[in-house]
């Protein structure tokens, strides 16, 4: 099976060979674009998370699991070093369990793809767990989460982040930014900029949501898709630069 393999200094197509996935790091066989994660996986991280996803499965922490239909707790590669938080599930989530699916998440597919990277090589996860959502004219609409919301479900996404220890973490649209980085952020004005004074990560940027992208058209949406390509690449470059500068040991 050919594809990039990840956070090599170059993104020359080479042969990958298959490797086995635990329940944890595996990508859904519905995703078109899931491959193996590079390298063996550690056996302790996966058994954490696999730990830490089990209470959160069930969590009533907040009101938000009278109305869900899925917790959306994360999935992807427990061992890489470059993670994915957004702000939390909508519809198409909440029916699958999966984060990142529907158009915007086939958005987030492509641009990995175009820098050489797919599922498999990060650890995708949101800020909340369970839709935010009220009922109108019959039915569920998508609405922000509530302080409290953030506040109930931020023991899991912590967790999340503690286990994988990523060198980069790239938060996807504003809000996650808000929660990571500072209260406030900027999504216009501070947009691919690296933050290394937050307890997560040595480094963390914010970049567009597909979700703000799709909404978008004509030179305004190619700008904005490229501006979101080139985010994701500058990610992967990050890493491959905090690599050189760390220990091996480190990973």
């Amino acid at each position: 099976m050919t594809q990039y393999l990840l956070f090599d200094d170059n993104l020359e197509a080479r042969e990958v060979a298959s490797t086995p996935q635990t329940a944890e790091t595996a990508v859904p066989s519905t995703d078109t674009h899931a491959a193996a994660p590079m390298g063996a996986v550690d056996e302790d991280k996966a058994t954490r998370m696999a730990r830490v996803r089990e209470p959160a499965l069930v969590c009533t922490r907040c009101d938000l699991a009278r109305t869900r239909n899925h917790v959306v707790f994360g999935e992807g590669n427990v061992e890489s070093p470059l993670v994915l938080v957004g702000e939390g599930p909508g519809e198409n989530e909440d029916a699958t369990g999966r984060p990142f699916v529907g158009r915007a998440g086939v958005m987030l597919d492509e641009v990995l793809k175009e820098n050489g990277m797919n599922r498999g090589h990060v650890y995708i996860c949101n800020v909340i767990k369970c839709r935010a959502a009220n009922f109108e004219n019959g039915r569920l609409v998508n609405r922000p989460p509530r302080v409290e919301e953030a506040a109930a479900c931020r023991t899991w996404l912590d967790a999340q982040l503690e286990i994988v220890r990523p060198l980069v973490i790239v938060c996807i649209g504003g809000p996650a930014a808000s929660a990571l980085i500072h209260p406030n952020f900027a999504i216009t004005r501070e947009r691919g900029i690296w933050f290394s004074n937050t307890p997560h990560a040595p480094w963390v940027m914010a970049t567009l949501h597909p979700a703000y992208v799709l909404r978008l058209s004509g030179p305004g949406y190619e700008a904005a898709r490229q501006r979101l390509v080139e985010d994701i690449g500058s990610a992967r470059r990050k890493v491959i630069e905090a690599r050189k500068q760390r220990p091996p040991t480190l990973f």
